[in-house]
């Protein structure tokens, strides 16, 4: 089973997928052409961001649920129109994760993280103290289009794609993983564009999401699976910009983009 980990905050997460991978560098059309890329731009939509406050987990929880209906809309409008499959994945927020998801042990040692598991099409997010602790920002908002980002590339075959590259050693596994990963980043950016007009929020919000996402990244010694903060930040501003499915084609990118 190939273990695919996403970011997000302070907490990582693991999305566990099974499968197997073309040839070295990435050729298969469906990560290199994916239909996804040729959709055009995300339409703008209405999303009323549900109060929060820290360390209030009922808002919270309401927080996120609201978010992920405003993804719904957006995304399923999207997939309609460009006649791709579309189904809404299910969402589970929980105090602790459980000792196993998705048939996978979980690591229980961080505090708060996020899973999807493609067999059920479920998102779960476990919501503990160090995000509760500073809920504000545009952090929250953006984790939650990341996982959800994960569920696009389940309907679109991305994920089946990718669970099905071959690779050579450890170092090819990490940079295939981190090409996910970081779409991940960009199509959350391209969410959070399509509704930005009805979020309320200022240029320095956004600016501190960046800030975040340039300090977080890969830790030290450990797999290099989520990219540099630089380039999590770059491909998030990217799909951001662009508000275009297109320009999060992280496969067709050269290393030193998904560096």
């Amino acid at each position: 089973m190939r273990i695919r980990m996403i970011i997000a905050m302070t907490g990582a997460a693991g999305l566990f997928l099974t499968g197997t991978a073309n040839a070295y560098p990435i050729e298969d059309p469906a990560l290199t052409e994916n239909a996804l890329y040729s959709s055009g731009e995300l339409a703008a939509t209405k999303c009323a961001e549900p109060p929060i406050r820290n360390n209030n987990r009922t808002l919270v929880r309401r927080y996120i649920a609201g978010v992920a209906k405003c993804l719904d809309a957006s995304w399923g409008a999207h997939f309609r129109a460009a006649e791709l499959p579309f189904g809404k994945p299910r969402l589970q927020v929980l105090n602790k994760a459980p000792a196993r998801y998705c048939g996978e042990k979980v690591d229980r040692k961080e505090d708060s993280q996020l899973y999807y598991c493609s067999r059920s099409r479920t998102m779960m997010m476990q919501i503990g103290r160090d995000w509760l602790s500073d809920v504000e920002d545009l952090s929250l908002l953006h984790a939650t289009g990341v996982l959800y980002a994960t569920h696009l590339g389940r309907l679109t075959g991305i994920e089946k794609a990718y669970q099905d590259a071959p690779y050579a050693n450890n170092n090819e596994l990490n940079e295939q993983t981190r090409r996910t990963n970081l779409q991940d980043d960009c199509l959350s950016g391209v969410f959070i564009r399509s509704v930005w007009s009805s979020l309320g929020r200022k240029t320095g919000d956004w600016n501190e999401l960046l800030r975040v996402l340039r300090k977080s990244g890969d830790a030290k010694g450990q797999p290099r699976v989520y990219g540099k903060g630089t380039s999590r930040a770059a491909w998030t501003k990217l799909g951001y910009t662009t508000g275009d499915p297109a320009s999060c084609n992280t496969w067709t990118a050269t290393p030193a983009k998904v560096a």
